[in-house]
């Protein structure tokens, strides 16, 4: 058995972040600010608050993937680690389109979580470049902050991230990007405005439905389950259905058959088929939008290669991670006792592929980061 994995962290500092806050400019937005900033004697702030978060995790089983210089790779450094560094910037004259570019080049590296330094303006940034659905923290640099995206204190972001390297079940939460406009904000006007949501993971919040002796009640969090997946579901998408009990609730709630050890195909919330075989799945697939849901085999962990020897490699390889989404209950999580989830596809390119993080659904509007092991 190979070493697990590190957790893949990428970093993203914007080193303009809250430059013109000690100076009275009410943020740092805009192109001339920062040089007006600099000017009446404002110091950069992101690279130290950064380095605050870094420490929480200096003795962590962590990667770091990064930007160059002041946008990641010094204050990395500077914590001891080792990084991975991307992209090119010109030092000193970094940009907006600049933390874009470099979360869209985190994100394609295959990164767990993005770690951002910055305000506002930098989540702005962030939620444009990235799927909606990719789980992302910031750290809090700027002089607004109005979005939720962010912990409380540097520290408490690299808290929430040694939480996540060590397994624990850590909430996850769609969070609003919010940002002011600066030039009517030192007019004295206050104009907030709505930019979109981040998925972000957030202190632990342990068993949501709950009665006394603090146990889930199956029924209900299945239920629930099945509400969150059947409202997210997309319309001319296909998506095949796993085995199992907790699949097959979201197969009760939508009024369909269900296959309970074999493996079902719906789509508009119709099914399209039951009981498929391996190339039945490829066949019907192919060339079209699809999602996988799959559950975790209880005590074990395996979320493929156990009773859905039907969803072969090639499948997987067509799909994608993005496209797979697992659910559980919590409880189910909790028995594992920290183990982490298990693919054996058959294929250990595709197995390797699927290592990291991945969201588990595990509840209405409620969900975790859990870890997929290599190996």
């Amino acid at each position: 058995m190979n070493e697990p994995r590190n957790f893949k962290l990428g970093l993203l500092i914007n080193p303009l972040a809250g430059l013109g806050g000690s100076v009275a400019l009410k943020g740092s937005d805009g192109a001339d600010t920062a040089s007006k900033a600099l000017a009446l004697g404002a110091e950069p702030k992101a690279q130290l608050r950064t380095l605050v978060a870094l420490s929480v995790l200096k003795d962590s089983a962590i990667d770091i993937v990064t930007y160059p210089a002041e946008m990641g790779e010094d204050a990395a450094r500077l914590a001891g680690f080792k990084p991975i560094v991307l992209g090119e910037i010109v030092s000193g004259q970094t940009t907006a389109e600049d933390t874009e570019r470099a979360a869209q080049a985190l994100y394609a590296a295959g990164v767990d979580l993005i770690l951002f330094a910055g305000g506002d303006g930098t989540a702005r940034n962030i939620c444009h470049a990235l799927p909606e659905q990719f789980p992302v923290l910031g750290i809090p640099a700027g002089v607004k902050i109005h979005s939720g995206v962010y912990a409380v204190t540097p520290k408490a972001a690299g808290e929430i991230v040694a939480m996540l390297i060590r397994g624990e079940l850590v909430t996850l939460g769609e969070q609003e990007v919010r940002d002011i406009d600066e030039e009517a904000f030192r007019q004295g006007r206050v104009r907030a405005k709505y930019y979109g949501e981040l998925l972000v993971p957030q202190e632990h919040r342990y068993l949501q439905n709950v009665k006394s002796g603090g146990k889930e009640v199956e029924e209900l969090v299945l239920a629930d389950i099945a509400a969150d997946l059947v409202e997210r579901m997309e319309p001319a998408t296909r998506y095949i259905m796993g085995s199992g009990s907790t699949v097959k609730a979201v197969m009760d709630e939508l009024g369909l058959h269900n296959t309970l050890l074999g493996v079902d195909l719906i789509e508009d919330h119709t099914l399209v088929g039951s009981d498929f075989t391996a190339q039945q799945l490829l066949e019907e697939t192919s060339g079209r939008k699809t999602k996988l849901v799959i559950t975790i085999i209880g005590g074990q962990g395996h979320i493929l290669g156990r009773g859905n020897q039907q969803l072969s490699p090639e499948l997987i390889k067509q799909i994608g991670k993005e496209n797979i989404i697992v659910i559980a209950t919590k409880t189910k999580l909790e028995a594992l006792q920290g183990r982490p989830l298990i693919v054996d596809s058959g294929d250990p390119e595709v197995d390797k592929s699927l290592a990291g993080v991945i969201a588990v659904t595990t509840g209405y509007h409620d969900s975790v980061l859990y870890r997929i092991a290599e190996i």
